[in-house]
């Protein structure tokens, strides 16, 4: 065609050999899940509070969240209610709660995707419900999962596949591309969606999640195989609570590389549901059957982000510096700007701007930010 990828296609068509599959990572990394409380005590969070404060903000038009502390842990109240209904939002590094006095269930929450690589599913749910416990809430009854999404990265040098490689039980189909480059297919929508993306360039062009690089070993050629679950197939497969999903999820995910959706490896046959399974998809079927001997990586991922986003500032404080210096030279008539001169005149510019009170407050409402999740 003349979207830049015929050569591709024919790579594709003519089975051309990739590396043999390596499974770099597997896990959870997003779950959603309404919990059951009764009433928290006041003490530790006065609904009637939270509205003022959140009123507060609606008042002086902010767009900024403004920090509390509930049950000895802290979260930024937004200014905003859930599109759910739900008329608190409360977020953190870990969670997002939406919850209201008078809601049923009484809050919904979202694992975010740093917590759950930085501890697991269930660690953080049993942190969701110590904090709920803390508050003076009783469990009224068992949390019902809404959605999970359950994800296989493999190091991928060369992808040869395309859209036409899969066989899914799924009426809806996409492809995303760049430069006419494919970096993502998306199979289904509502209840079961499945993508094969390129992380790496997810990673760089959207989620900023360097921390994957640690996990993985490597920052490049990583493709994820990712599989977005709701609630009626959970339930299909008795998946209800952290419980249910620790015992069935393997069953659950069977289904879905077996049955659900296959990548197929293209041969003459004119019916794609008899061409032989692609390696990757062999490997992935047998991965699933050994779920249960899988070892989970984890790690902190913070301070990589950060470290991440320090060179990203300096890069582009860099780039500055220099346009600085040109449109200065052009100014007084100079030839050349040394980076000595450049850095004083950045110095002398900075200081006629500085103020010491708006400093202080401005860094600390940005470092309460970082400590938040705001990273």
């Amino acid at each position: 065609g003349s979207d830049g990828s015929s050569e591709e296609t024919e790579k594709v068509a003519h089975g051309m050999a990739v590396d043999t599959p390596k499974l770099l990572l597997h896990g959870i990394d997003t779950v959603q899940c309404a919990y059951y409380l009764g009433p928290p005590s006041t003490k530790h969070l006065d609904f009637a509070k939270l509205a003022v404060i959140k009123e507060q903000l609606r008042m002086d038009k902010s767009r900024e969240p403004r920090a509390v502390t509930l049950g000895g842990t802290e979260f930024f109240l937004q200014p905003y209610g859930s599109s759910s209904g739900y008329p608190f939002v409360l977020t953190n590094e870990d969670f997002k709660i939406e919850l209201g006095e008078f809601n049923h269930p009484s809050c919904f929450v979202t694992f975010r995707s740093q917590g759950l690589w930085r501890q697991s599913a269930a660690a953080l749910h049993n942190q969701l419900l110590a904090w709920a416990t803390g508050i003076g809430c009783d469990v009224e009854q068992p949390e019902t999962l809404s959605r999970v999404d359950f994800c296989f990265d493999y190091a991928l040098a060369e992808r040869n596949f395309d859209a036409d490689s899969f066989v899914s039980q799924s009426d809806k189909d996409s492809q995303h591309r760049e430069h006419g480059t494919i970096q993502t297919f998306t199979l289904g929508k509502g209840d079961v969606v499945l993508r094969v993306y390129d992380k790496v360039t997810e990673i760089r062009q959207q989620s900023a999640k360097v921390w994957f690089y640690e996990l993985w070993g490597q920052a490049e050629h990583v493709w994820r195989i990712e599989w977005q679950v709701r609630k009626p197939v959970l339930k299909r497969f008795w998946i209800r609570t952290f419980s249910d999903l620790q015992e069935h999820q393997g069953m659950l995910l069977q289904y879905l590389a077996e049955f659900h959706d296959t990548l197929r490896s293209r041969t003459e046959d004119t019916n794609r549901s008899r061409w032989p399974l692609h390696p990757l998809w062999v490997d992935l079927q047998q991965r699933i059957t050994e779920l249960h001997t899988l070892e989970p990586k984890q790690v902190e991922g913070k301070e990589l982000v950060l470290d991440e986003r320090l060179m990203r500032l300096t890069i582009s404080i860099y780039g500055y510096l220099k346009r600085m210096a040109a449109v200065s030279c052009v100014k007084q008539g100079q030839p050349m700007m040394s980076e000595e001169e450049a850095y004083g005149l950045l110095g002398e510019r900075l200081h006629q701007l500085f103020d010491p009170f708006s400093w202080k407050l401005d860094v600390q409402k940005r470092m309460k930010a970082i400590e938040l999740g705001e990273w």
